[in-house]
């Protein structure tokens, strides 16, 4: 008789906290294979441009490209809206209010700072960057959740430009609701190349596609091997592992909701990471068993089933302060807070890329449209870094003047630093500025 499948059931005691937590994380490390394959179609598009783009994409996709099917068209775009349910715009249209509204909020916040002290004026300037290019995956689903969550924050910034790449189907095309939500939300040229030629093409550009100063959004190991390889020359965002999810959860958590939340972590892909943490055994057996009885009935179950039994964990720990100590160090892209006092636990989070606190704030939620981003950091980034916003497409420069009476002010203690460096220079090029005949 096939033994029934179970997800991994640990005690916080057996678990063995460490920095690494290596069989709790299911981490895509980037084999040097993987590398390999991905620098060599960096080296060749960057080099050959869109004859490169156009073999890779018919070797990879199955589709044959040429210079005028590369990049999504106005013909195209019209089309693309008769093939789109109202009720489809009108939910894309309510997630982007809802996005920009938040990310406005921030922008407003992140005042430019000024200070005037004896002859010294620093002034700061928040200025957009130029152009930016937003990946968006392609596969076995339309990840119109990942287009408004890149394209919005810096359409939000002020970026000039914006560049969308997203894989073809096998039939060519891109689908008609990626297209309108792209157009809703403003995107300046819509290419259909995916993977690692899809990066290397944004980075160094094609006779086609003008390079990016920024390259932002999630992809496979190959879009993220490409996007480390070319970020000695554009700038990133963090590069994107498994999604996370855990839940903090105590004895008053609906068994249900905690169900459901793992099985909706567990959909997005074979290698996403789906864990409880709890203090009560009771919570612990009914939510196995509701796993059990709703993997008989799903859609996606067998992507479900594969991640939730490989990558997916149950953690016992013997009170509330194990439980935020394994949270803590586990730092999930999503944390959801489901218990008698979630705001009291969630003071002493100290790492997360997104909390959401009580049984009516689930991660599915945020996938779409509360307003918050989802593009997270990942693999215990969350450590040190935010998720994506409008503030990931701004730079912040610093304007100085001083007046001759302030440079004055500073004169001796900069000679002081600068001659105990070495740098006997820089001190006479201040000094320049006082000598007798200096004007």
């Amino acid at each position: 008789m096939r033994r029934k499948k179970q997800i991994r059931i640990l005690d916080f005691k057996d678990v063995g906290i460490t920095e690494d937590l290596p069989y709790l994380r299911s981490r895509e490390a980037i084999s040097s294979k993987v590398e390999r394959i991905a620098r060599r179609i960096v080296i060749d598009v960057k080099k050959d441009g869109n004859k490169a783009l156009f073999d890779y994409t018919l070797k990879l996709d199955s589709v044959q490209l040429t210079n005028d099917t590369l990049k999504i068209s106005d013909k195209e775009i019209r089309e693309a809206y008769l093939k789109v349910p109202k009720k489809q715009i009108s939910a894309i249209n309510f997630a982007k209010r809802r996005i920009e509204k938040f990310e406005q909020s921030i922008t407003k916040n992140a005042k430019p700072q000024s200070i005037q002290e004896k002859g010294v004026t620093i002034n700061q300037r928040i200025i957009p960057i130029e152009q930016v290019g937003c990946y968006v995956p392609g596969g076995d689903a339309v990840y119109v959740s990942s287009l408004l969550m890149t394209v919005l924050p810096a359409k939000v910034a002020g970026v000039n430009r914006i560049v969308v790449t997203s894989p073809p189907s096998k039939n060519g095309t891109i689908s008609s609701l990626l297209i309108v939500a792209a157009d809703i939300c403003g995107v300046d040229e819509f290419y259909k190349i995916g993977g690692a030629q899809a990066i290397a093409a944004l980075a160094y550009g094609t006779e086609s596609l003008r390079p990016v100063d920024k390259i932002v959004g999630p992809g496979n190991i190959y879009v993220t091997a490409a996007k480390l390889i070319v970020s000695s020359v554009v700038r990133i965002d963090l590069p994107a592992g498994p999604s996370e999810l855990l839940i903090l959860a105590d004895e008053s958590a609906n068994a249900n909701f905690v169900a459901r939340d793992l099985i909706s972590q567990a959909e997005h892909r074979h290698d996403s990471i789906a864990g409880l943490v709890t203090d009560s055994p009771n919570l612990i057996r009914k939510v196995s068993k509701l796993l059990n009885g709703y993997l008989r009935q799903l859609n996606r179950g067998e992507i479900v089933s594969d991640s939730l039994f490989t990558n997916g964990f149950i953690v016992l720990c013997r009170d509330r302060d194990q439980m935020v100590k394994f949270a803590n160090i586990f730092a999930a892209e999503h944390l959801e807070i489901i218990t008698n006092n979630p705001k009291n636990i969630m003071n002493e989070i100290t790492s997360a890329g997104l909390i959401l606190l009580g049984p009516y704030s689930p991660s599915a939620a945020t996938d779409y449209c509360v307003g918050t981003n989802h593009v997270l950091p990942t693999g215990r980034f969350a450590r040190a870094s935010s998720g994506l916003s409008s503030l990931d497409f701004v730079k912040q420069v610093n304007v100085v003047e001083c007046s001759k009476l302030g440079l004055n002010n500073l004169r001796k203690h900069i000679s002081v630093l600068a001659l105990s460096e070495g740098f006997t220079n820089h001190s006479s090029a201040v000094e320049e500025r006082f000598r007798d005949d200096s004007k």
